[in-house]
């Protein structure tokens, strides 16, 4: 199976008035990439200039590096910055440089995976030009925190920070940069290929 772990960072919280601030998708194939070290995967990264930018402060806080990286001139024309309305254009680029293929009305249309993605991401991805006819999610996502989920003590899906210690790291950390928390999804979802949970519920009923 072929996947795309995505993760945004923004402005705030309310995609009808905040704006994504960098953009980040890696490409991982179960069947052809799951030894491959998370460094090499397929990588598609950009941080989205906008005339104005509206946000909360805690946003803004979290994200003063990317908005450092985004008022330096000098970067003016780097190849990971972009404006809003190429974004799409040159994510679908990406996605068929990686084996995607467009459906008949020309669009790429794939599974997506990251924390939160469904509830969250893809409320601003909704947003942005050409969503929906150049670049569309399939209907059912992938959320790492159905897979850490302790069904007996939890009463909510477990945070990324949860997530990581019960992989067994020693120091659980969310980097809050979007490439960084987009590979740790697939590190998180790996153990998962080989031991699915369906399998270990059929071995347990016998």
């Amino acid at each position: 199976m072929r996947y795309v772990s995505l993760d945004l960072e923004t402005s705030g919280p309310d995609p009808l008035r905040h704006q994504t601030l960098e953009l980040a998708a890696v490409v991982e194939d179960t069947r052809r990439t799951a030894t491959t070290p998370l460094a090499e995967l397929p990588a598609f990264r950009r941080a989205l200039r906008h005339p104005e930018i509206c946000g909360t402060a805690g946003a803004l806080a979290l994200n003063a590096g990317l908005l450092q990286e985004l008022s330096d001139k000098s970067r003016v024309g780097a190849p990971d910055i972009c404006a809003l309305h190429e974004v799409l254009p040159q994510l679908r680029e990406f996605l068929l440089a990686n084996g995607f293929k467009p459906n008949k009305k020309d669009c790429v249309s794939v599974t997506l995976a990251g924390k939160n993605v469904g509830t969250y991401d893809l409320l601003f991805l909704r947003q942005l030009p050409g969503w929906g006819t150049l670049v569309k999610a399939e209907p059912a996502v992938l959320d790492p925190a159905v897979f850490y989920l302790n069904w007996h003590k939890d009463s909510r899906l477990p945070s990324m920070l949860i997530c990581q210690a019960r992989a067994g790291d020693a120091e659980p950390h969310v980097a809050h940069q979007a490439l960084a928390d987009a590979l740790e999804v697939v590190r998180l979802l790996r153990p998962f290929y080989e031991h699915p949970v369906y399998q270990a519920v059929r071995e347990n009923n016998g």
